[in-house]
């Protein structure tokens, strides 16, 4: 039997009150993928984009931004494939020192650009936020959901209309089954 991490809207929204506001309203005993599937089929994607988010498990959740990114985007700038380079590095190798590096790309890369989002959100997933040579001041639990949301609600802008429905579509039904366990291949 597949067990998805937050049973109701409301169980995720106690784990993560940012999420509240991120989602928007939202009844909160409804189960949580009956609530993601709705929001995808009524094409309501900020909500939806932001409820997967949460929902996926920190290293599940960069690797669904980054694989929806990559269906967002035709080509990719160098910086921008560094930095989802990175990010991909840290989920399939989850450490400190692959997630320092993608910390660090994020950190000094264009911040309108998904890619760098997605390798912040794999630098906010656990650990200091903080360069070695300051205190460490440790991610908060919300900071990778919220990074893979930016990441996703900016390539959905630059989606053109004509794609937009189809390709939101996909990537969702890819977070809804994620939420399920089927993990796949999580690269």
């Amino acid at each position: 039997m597949i067990q998805v991490r937050f049973s109701t809207v409301q169980d995720l929204f106690e784990a993560y009150p940012t999420a509240r506001a991120d989602v928007g309203p939202a009844d909160p005993g409804v189960p949580s993928l009956d609530f993601l599937r709705q929001r995808s089929e009524a094409r309501e994607w900020r909500a939806a984009v932001s409820f997967c988010a949460y929902l996926l498990p920190r290293r599940v959740a960069v690797v669904w931004g980054c694989r929806s990114v990559r269906r967002m985007m035709e080509r990719f700038e160098p910086a921008d494939d560094r930095a989802i380079a990175y990010a991909e590095a840290w989920v399939a190798e989850p450490d400190e020192r692959t997630r320092s590096k993608a910390l660090a790309i994020g950190n000094v890369n264009d911040h309108e650009a998904p890619a760098t989002w997605l390798a912040l959100a794999a630098g906010w997933s656990g650990g200091s936020v903080m360069p070695a040579e300051f205190d460490p001041v440790e991610a908060r639990p919300e900071q990778t959901a919220r990074a893979v949301r930016a990441a996703l609600l900016i390539g959905l802008c630059r989606l053109g209309r004509d794609v937009r429905d189809r390709i939101m579509t996909i990537c969702l039904e890819d977070g809804i089954q994620l939420g399920r366990g089927e993990l796949r291949a999580l690269r």
